[in-house]
């Protein structure tokens, strides 16, 4: 099949010194994820890696000097297609199996999902007028033949871990109800939270076949405390503490939270 070919597969933006935002801009919107690099002294930092069509270890080749640890906030197929090309590879424990499969196997979003998931999508909130996750791709790469390459987490994280880049320290917060294992990473002194699914601007799921509503109020609830200056999370731009406080506020109250 003849498809449309990507002159450039990954997109970028220097965010400040040390962060940089990556995406994949022929992927669909809903797939879309943010892949933050923060560089740091002893280590640079990946906060998930998209949906490893092209090569993400060859894309930030001239932004990385030393060893990476990509961490994955949680085991969904649109942050952590490129895990398998890091050595270091951390997860929460409730997402570590996810990393090892089964992962997406086709550009096909019907043949991928089913009816049944994409008009749960809808209802959330997503326009799916399409019917693949791209809509190009990089030269190599063929729709019949793209899967997922599955990893291993090499270090298992939880709630108070240290996430240690020599010069910046993430903590790891268990934020669960998108999905079991979700976590964000916060950086104390900078107010700095990489907040995987657990929030965003834009539409919330949470009603997966692995989420907990229950759970994710309580998440909003704890978020509503933490004192951000911004938040850069897994989809849609990045955001301050007011914003992230709408929009936990409004979650609280469409869910009786």
């Amino acid at each position: 099949m003849t498809f449309p070919l990507a002159d450039a597969w990954f997109d970028r933006r220097r965010i400040d010194d040390d962060i940089t935002l990556l995406w994949e801009p022929h992927v669909i919107e809903l797939m879309r994820c943010n892949i933050w690099h923060v560089r740091g002294r002893d280590r640079d930092l990946l906060v998930d890696t998209g949906m490893g069509v092209a090569s993400l270890s060859a894309e930030i080749a001239d932004i990385v000097d030393k060893p990476v640890l990509a961490v994955a906030t949680h085991g969904h197929d649109d942050h952590v297609g490129s895990h398998h090309e890091f050595d270091d590879v951390l997860a929460h424990r409730a997402e570590s199996a996810a990393l090892e499969g089964p992962l997406l196997q086709s550009l096909d979003i019907l043949d991928a999902w089913g009816p049944e998931a994409i008009e749960g999508l809808r209802r959330a909130g997503y326009e799916i007028d399409d019917s693949l996750f791209v809509n190009a791709l990089p030269a190599g790469v063929e729709l019949e033949t793209f899967g997922q390459q599955p990893t291993r987490a090499t270090r298992l994280i939880d709630e108070g871990d240290t996430v240690d880049l020599g010069n910046r320290h993430f903590e790891v917060m268990h934020l669960p109800g998108h999905s079991p294992g979700s976590i964000g990473l916060w950086e104390q002194a900078t107010g700095t939270l990489f907040s995987g699914d657990a929030i965003y601007d834009g539409p919330l799921l949470d009603e997966l076949g692995h989420s907990d509503i229950d759970d994710y109020c309580a998440t909003m609830r704890r978020l509503l405390e933490l004192p951000v200056n911004v938040v850069h999370g897994g989809h849609d731009p990045s955001f301050g503490r007011d914003r992230m406080r709408e929009i936990a506020r409004d979650y609280l109250e469409r869910r009786g939270g």
